[in-house]
């Protein structure tokens, strides 16, 4: 994947933001912000938008297609995608049917991420045991991939009523909807991606990203096993951009830590100290935070060293002003992204 043919995105989760006071705002308005925030990243060149589905009180989007809807209506190119669809707590015909017609209202742009998710709320919201984790996602996502060849479907398993040479609608104008899968490190979710043909997006939250290579060797090796073409590999990092480091790093900081302390509290994590986040800041950790040159210079290390064909950045992690990500959205698009072109470019340059 050559520097011109790569691909940049965000992704959000809608995290709920405070106000001027330091009070949370409300959801509603959230949703309102992050419609905006797809406008700009449209305005500066950024080519995806990701919406995290979530069914808690600190995230504000349960209804990732809606809002990529709304988002459709107002910007001319960037691609709408999710980050992820939790599929195994999902109808796969459903999911079909909201991304066709999301793709109809935006003239070919949907896109879908589907994923099991690292929260489990929505299982038993919709009445899902989680003891049926592995079986869920396994056979959902093969009926949706049946589904994206967009002829009559006949399928049955143990997670749904069976289809019957069933045809659903509406059909894209393309013939398919573009579907990755979101894989957290698991070599499972790597080969099962590869077994079905879906290019893979990782989600680097944490730890180094080049321990991450096994992973993308791994699914380049099951593709060619399978006797499939190489597909495209991408990943997804928190970041936060900001005209110095230092700016970068204090706004990015007690955000990014109420939110670690909150999930936390329900994991058993333990607290995260400022050198912690300094760790996962610096050269050699998962969080991409600094000035336009500092994250700049992070992300094209990550893009070579995984050979990656989209990179992602995760925006606003915990409760982040609105003017804040808007920023960092700004200066993403503006000066980061060019800057890492021009990185591989160079890079490219130097080694013929």
């Amino acid at each position: 994947m050559t520097a011109r043919t790569l691909e940049f995105g965000i992704d959000t989760f809608g995290d709920v933001t405070v106000g001027p006071d330091g009070d949370p705002i409300a959801q509603a308005q959230v949703i309102r912000n992050l419609v905006d925030q797809a406008v700009l990243a449209d305005q500066v060149g950024i080519d995806v938008i990701g919406l995290g589905e979530h069914h808690r009180d600190d995230f504000a989007v349960s209804a990732p297609e809606v809002v990529l809807a709304a988002i459709a209506a107002r910007t001319e190119q960037i691609r709408l995608t999710t980050a992820v669809t939790v599929l195994s707590s999902d109808d796969p015909v459903r999911v079909y049917e909201r991304f066709a017609t999301l793709d109809a209202v935006s003239d070919g742009r949907a896109e879908i991420i589907v994923g099991r998710g690292s929260f489990t709320e929505s299982f038993p919201l919709f009445g899902f045991d989680l003891h049926d984790y592995e079986v869920l996602f396994d056979e959902k996502l093969a009926l949706l991939v049946e589904l994206l060849e967009e002829r009559p479907v006949t399928w049955s398993g143990t997670t749904r009523s069976p289809l019957h040479d069933q045809v659903v609608y509406p059909r894209t104008e393309s013939g398919r909807i573009p579907t990755w899968v979101g894989v957290g490190g698991s070599p499972q979710s790597v080969v099962r991606a590869a077994r079905h043909r879906l290019p893979l997006m990782l989600a680097i939250i944490g730890g180094e990203p080049r321990r991450f290579a096994p992973l993308v060797d791994l699914y380049h090796r099951a593709l060619d096993q399978l006797g499939h073409d190489t597909l495209p590999v991408g990943c997804h990092s928190p970041g936060h951009v900001a005209d110095t480091d230092e700016q970068a790093l204090e706004e990015a900081w007690l955000p990014y830590e109420s939110m670690h302390r909150r999930i936390g509290a329900e994991r058993g994590w333990g607290p995260m100290r400022r050198t912690d986040f300094d760790a996962q800041t610096g050269p050699y950790g998962a969080l991409c935070v600094g000035s336009p040159a500092t994250v700049a210079r992070k992300i094209a290390t990550t893009i070579e060293t995984l050979g990656l064909s989209r990179f992602t950045l995760k925006i606003g992690s915990g409760p982040m002003p609105d003017a804040t990500q808007q920023r960092s959205i700004e200066l993403f698009g503006s000066e980061v992204i060019p800057r890492v072109r021009a990185h591989l470019a160079d890079d490219a340059a130097a080694s013929v």
